[in-house]
Order: structure tokens, then C-alpha cells, then sequence
């Protein structure tokens, strides 16, 4: 009984993470590469009844000792993660056909700088949806979404949040690096983004943050604010639909990458958020939170950079750590100084105040004004930050890209940058409004 238990549990998992899934609904939802249709070479690359969950990588040691994973194909960590061959190569174009619109990945590859594959698109609509969803995982959405939710909506609501979405991203890319999964094979699947191609796959982290911040958001502000139950837990879980199903249409996980991304999220906010009170409380009010937090996050940072070879996700770690790290020093500097002031348990739970065109120009001047502001903040410490670490560790910058791949340079580099960042956030720019009327 247990044997056949194990046994069909495997052959599940093995469909489930079958790249041959992925293209099929690819192509359902109207997508065709330069390869769709070629069902046999699909077969090929697809590994016959799906791709093994056990033994798709093995060890090779590069010339310098260090061990590098790769898959079945051919595929190494930093290079190309499942990558279609130079034959399936074009550069991006927009140019329309019978049969739908030519197109191709909207940014390169972060490390290789590969332009990726021309696609074809016949269903639109479906693109330019799920093109939204894999964006609500992405850096811009974060760097304008709690910044918004801090200035405008409820900053207590905004910094408990960002604790969830920091141990969640956290938790996945160190899995990703542990689990050491590659991109679903291409072909079959069309990659319609290449940007974190370079990163391992299992469990897919758009997956994971996209479930655990609108359902974070739903759990934190239904107490706090009067709205309607089955609404507000409908957006929740579309929202996470929407993210989780576009990672699949973009060609960068496998059924089970997404799968197992929205379950972990959810065992980590079932885990972690009966601990926010006292988390949220120690940071607020511990004199000794900023030393102990900043110590923390760079440990952790530290210890993320030994489970594998430099890839991209190595960076997005030092970014996640340091945006959390320097937002609740933030924090912390804020209510010692009473800058932003928490609502009495009294006025719980709170109304929205009714739309108005003022309400409006004022939230949208207070956004605009701050995302520049912490525009000019990350460009003006990028500028400076590589140069001097670079300096530091003695590492050439002339070639910014090869010394990033040092650990030495982007560890520093991202962490003290993304600090900066997430402490003007929730710090200086909250300040400079104090300053000019507009808190």
C-alpha cells in the first residue's frame, strides 16, 4: 500500500513538473515559438513521460573546484536555465502577421544579457494580462505598492506586510538554491521572459510573494478596516491567481514550481504570522532593534551566498534583506520620534474615507513626489556604491557586470543601496512631507 502510495505520488510529481505542460497551455492561451508545433523534438526535450523529480542535475566541477549545477540538457546555473538553442535566437519585434503579433521578451536576461527568442501572440488579451500578473511579482510593483501603502493608506498595515514578504522571499530563493531545479526545457516551452532565467525554479517566488501579499494584506486589514468579507478574500486570492498562473504562460516554472510556491507561502504565513505582534512591537520600541536587525539581515545575507554559485538570485537576496533592514530601522527611528502615529485601538475598525477629487490630487502628489524621490535615492547610491565597494575589496569596475559576481562586491553593493532605499521609504520621505504640508 505504501509502495504504490510512493509510487503514484511520484509519477504525479513528475507530470506535474513536466515541461510538456507547460507548452501545451502555452499554446492554448496562444503562444507559438519558433519550435511550436515540432511535437516530436518537444517529445525530445521533454524526457518522454515527463521530467524526473530526482536526477535531473548532476555535479561538475568547474575549472576553479567550484561545483556548478547542471540539468539533463545542459543547462548551468549563471548561463542559460533551460534555454532553446542559437537557431530559435531573434532579436525583439513587434511586427504583426496573419496570425497573430511577432514579439519578443520585454527586458534581457539580468546576467547574460540574452535577448531571448522571437514569439508569436494571437491572443492578446491573455498577454497583456498575465504580462500584468508577472509584474505584480516584480521590483517596480514593490518599489511603488508599499511606498503607496505607507504614505496614503495605513503604514502599519505597510510595515507588517513587508516583515511577510521579506521572510517569504527569503525563505524561497534559499530553497530555490537548495532544490536546485532548472527552467522547464526550451523547447518545448516558449520563453516569453528571460530576465531571472539565470535562477533556479523550484519553488517559483512570483508565486510565492503574489499568495502571500494580497493574502497578507487581507488578513491584516479586515480587522482594522470595514469592508466586506467575500470581496475583499475574492481579490485576495484572484490576485494570487493571476500571479501564479502567468508564471506558467511565460514559459519560467512548471505546473508544480507554481504549485508548491503558493502552498510554501502559505505554511510560512500560517508559521509567521502569530509572531508579527511581537516582531512589529520589538522593532517599534527596542532601543536595540536597529543594530540587532541590520546584524541579522546581513548574516542572513551571508549565509545565502555559500548554498550555491553566483547567480541573479544571490542579489535579489541582498535586496530583499536590505530593503526589510532599512525599513524597520525606519520604523523604529519613526516612533521614537512620533513622525507617523499609529490610529488608537478606539477608532478600530476604520472607514474609508468618501473619494474626492482632493483626496485624489493629494495621494497621487504625495506617490508621484515619493517614487521619484526614491528614484533619484537608488540611482544616486548605485552610482556610488559599486565604485567604492569595488575599491574596497579591490575588484576592478570597469566591467560592472563580471564584478558583480564576486560576492564581495554584491552583497555590499545590494544591501547597502536597497537599505537606503527602504529607509528613505518609510524615513526621509515621510519626514519631507511632515516638512512641507503634505502628511
Amino acid at each position: 500500500m505504501a509502495s504504490a502510495l510512493r509510487t503514484g505520488l511520484t509519477w504525479l510529481l513528475s507530470a506535474l513538473h513536466d515541461p510538456r505542460h507547460v507548452a501545451r497551455f502555452q499554446e492554448l492561451c496562444g503562444v507559438r515559438g519558433p519550435f511550436t508545433g515540432n511535437r516530436a523534438g518537444a517529445r525530445d526535450s521533454g524526457g518522454g513521460g515527463g521530467e524526473k523529480v530526482e536526477g535531473t542535475q548532476r555535479r561538475r566541477p568547474d575549472r576553479e573546484g567550484k561545483g556548478k549545477e547542471q540539468d539533463v540538457n545542459g543547462a548551468v546555473n549563471g548561463t542559460a536555465n533551460g534555454a532553446a538553442g542559437e537557431s530559435a535566437r531573434a532579436r525583439p519585434s513587434n511586427g504583426s502577421g496573419r496570425d497573430g503579433v511577432a514579439r519578443g521578451p520585454l527586458r534581457k536576461n539580468s546576467l547574460t544579457g540574452d535577448v531571448g527568442h522571437q514569439f508569436v501572440i494571437s491572443n492578446r488579451f491573455l498577454y497583456y494580462a498575465f504580462t500584468l500578473g508577472t509584474e505584480l511579482g516584480n521590483e517596480l510593483f514593490y518599489i511603488s505598492f508599499f511606498p503607496f501603502l505607507t504614505w496614503n493608506v495605513d503604514p502599519y498595515v505597510a510595515r507588517r506586510l513587508i516583515a511577510i514578504w521579506v521572510w517569504v522571499m527569503y525563505l524561497g530563493q534559499c530553497t530555490k538554491d537548495l532544490v536546485r531545479w532548472p527552467r522547464p526545457a526550451s523547447p518545448p516551452v516558449v520563453k516569453l521572459e528571460v530576465f531571472y532565467d539565470s535562477e533556479y525554479s523550484m519553488p517559483s517566488t512570483h508565486a510565492m510573494s503574489g499568495t502571500a501579499v494580497p493574502l497578507g494584506l487581507f488578513l491584516l486589514t479586515y480587522s482594522r478596516w470595514e469592508y466586506p468579507f467575500l470581496p475583499g478574500l475574492t481579490l485576495a486570492l484572484s490576485w494570487s491567481a493571476l500571479v501564479c498562473v502567468s508564471r506558467v504562460y511565460m514559459g519560467m516554472h512548471s505546473v508544480l514550481d507554481v504549485i508548491a510556491g503558493f502552498l510554501y507561502s502559505l505554511l510560512i504565513l500560517a508559521i509567521f504570522s502569530p509572531a508579527l505582534e511581537a516582531i512589529d512591537t520589538f522593532n517599534l520600541s527596542s532601543i536595540y532593534a536597529p543594530i540587532l536587525i541590520v546584524s541579522l539581515h546581513a548574516i542572513l545575507g551571508l549565509f545565502s551566498f555559500t548554498l550555491d554559485t553566483w547567480s541573479t538570485s544571490r542579489g535579489d537576496t541582498a535586496q530583499i534583506l536590505g530593503t526589510g533592514a532599512g525599513i524597520a530601522v525606519a520604523s523604529n527611528l519613526n516612533h521614537q520620534l512620533a513622525l507617523i502615529h499609529d490610529p488608537p485601538a478606539s477608532m478600530l475598525p476604520m472607514q474609508a474615507p468618501p473619494l474626492s477629487l482632493g483626496l485624489i490630487g493629494w495621494s497621487l502628489l504625495r506617490f508621484v513626489l515619493g517614487v521619484v524621490m526614491l528614484i533619484v535615492t537608488r540611482a544616486v547610491m548605485k552610482a556610488l556604491t559599486i565604485p567604492l565597494v569595488c575599491r574596497v575589496v579591490g575588484i576592478s569596475s570597469q566591467d560592472v557586470r563580471k564584478a558583480r559576481q564576486h560576492m564581495q562586491v554584491e552583497l555590499p553593493y545590494r544591501y547597502i543601496v536597497y537599505w537606503t532605499v527602504g529607509f528613505s521609504a518609510f524615513f526621509l520621505v515621510p519626514f519631507i512631507f511632515s516638512c512641507i504640508g503634505l502628511s
